[in-house]
């Protein structure tokens, strides 16, 4: 097929639909740091920067890709649905798809957008995509179960004109049982900006990269090693998880501060992702109609579901497509050596907030923190005193 990315980023999609014999006629983003780096690994391909003045598609295009903004749509963000400045640009996809119908379109999101207003934003955009003419499928899907010590969901959608999306998205089913908790043993992944509400914490992977911060600052994530060390990834074991080879962001620094790079790569679609999409968009499989359940009229759509052209469907799978163990994550690293270590400063703030959090930890990591921050230099802050009612409630 003959591509068309909108929402770019750094190619992610692109690059797996490259891997899997598809090919890019033009690139979209309004990032000059996106700019940068598509310029430097697809400079054969055509490039605007401006999805609001594309006025239609190239006729030569026969598939769309589109990881739009997620920034009003994911938990961390405003929620502001497809109404937000953003995400909203999901109405210049249709826009230009009532142009011209291309035959197949992808759809990359956070799976929050299932569950935003109530379902709101999915039930939306399906519903655009029906009165165009298309059948479509939909599924979370976890990065984890693709090779890459990263766990990372993102609904991918499938609407097509031509094939059954259903083939493409729902036949792949391999359930990857996920390891438990084994500090000394495995590497253990955390949001170091977190400890009060939540964690993001991941056994033998990291939780999922993110663009930033709410503030706009890159905040990679820590990783507690089998050795005891806390550290922080670089971006080039960033850039891994992934999947794109070491340096592919290096070109941004060309225009932006560095740690651009990390926001970059938070926003990408994982390539092994878009590679298996690609494989089957050109051998499509058979799905199984006895995967069909009833599709709730109102509310929170399922987590998969497809419409056959004339009914919607909620579909029972799993989110592992192809069921492949990543290595162990301290395997996976390969640049440790320019990992930096969690400051005392972070690390003591990380602790503050598990001083405050209702949070269960897991046996033994508020230690290995503790010991981590002695390390640095800094001072272990007391922990508080359990009242008698929690005393009695452990």
């Amino acid at each position: 097929m003959r591509a068309a990315g909108l929402f770019a980023g750094i190619g992610g999609f692109e690059l797996g639909l490259a891997r899997s014999g598809h090919a890019s006629e033009l690139l979209c983003d309004i990032l000059p740091a996106s700019k940068a780096v598509l310029a430097a690994r697809f400079p054969d391909v055509e490039y605007r920067d401006d999805i609001t003045r594309l006025r239609t598609l190239p006729a030569s295009v026969d598939l769309v890709c589109a990881g739009f903004p997620c920034q009003d749509l994911s938990q961390a963000g405003r929620a502001a649905g497809l109404e937000g400045d953003r995400s909203g640009l999901i109405g210049e996809v249709f826009r230009l798809l009532s142009r011209r119908r291309v035959p197949t379109v992808v759809v990359e999101n956070v799976p929050f957008m299932l569950q935003l207003n109530g379902g709101k934003a999915m039930r939306a955009i399906v519903d655009e995509f029906e009165r165009r003419g298309y059948r479509w499928a939909y599924r979370v899907v976890d990065t984890f179960s693709f090779g890459l010590p990263q766990r990372r969901e993102r609904v991918l959608l499938v609407a097509s004109r031509v094939l059954d999306p259903a083939e493409v998205l729902l036949v792949d089913d391999r359930l990857l049982v996920r390891p438990a908790t084994d500090l000394g043993r495995l590497a253990h992944g955390f949001y170091w900006t977190e400890g009060l509400g939540g964690l993001g914490w991941a056994v033998d992977s990291v939780p999922t990269l993110k663009n930033g911060s709410t503030i706009g600052i890159p905040s990679p994530p820590a990783i507690l090693m089998p050795d005891g060390s806390l550290i922080k990834p670089g971006i080039r074991d960033g850039e891994r998880l992934q999947g794109f080879e070491a340096d592919w962001t290096e070109p941004a620094e060309s225009v932006a501060r560095a740690s651009i790079r990390w926001s970059l790569v938070g926003s990408a679609v994982s390539v092994p992702v878009a590679e298996w999409i690609g494989r089957r968009l050109s051998t499509p499989g058979i799905y199984d109609v006895e995967r069909d359940r009833d599709f709730p009229v109102r509310g929170r759509p399922p987590r998969s579901a497809r419409f056959d052209g004339k009914r919607r469907h909620a579909v029972a799978i799993g989110v592992d497509a192809l069921g492949i163990r990543p290595p162990h994550l301290a395997e996976f690293l390969e640049h440790v050596e320019r990992a930096q270590p969690l400051s005392a400063k972070a690390t003591l703030g990380f602790l503050a907030r598990t001083r405050r959090a209702r949070l269960r930890f897991e046996p033994g990591f508020i230690e290995a923190v503790e010991r981590h921050l002695v390390l640095m230099g800094g001072t272990v802050p007391p922990r508080p005193v359990p009242s008698q009612l929690e005393l009695l409630a452990a």
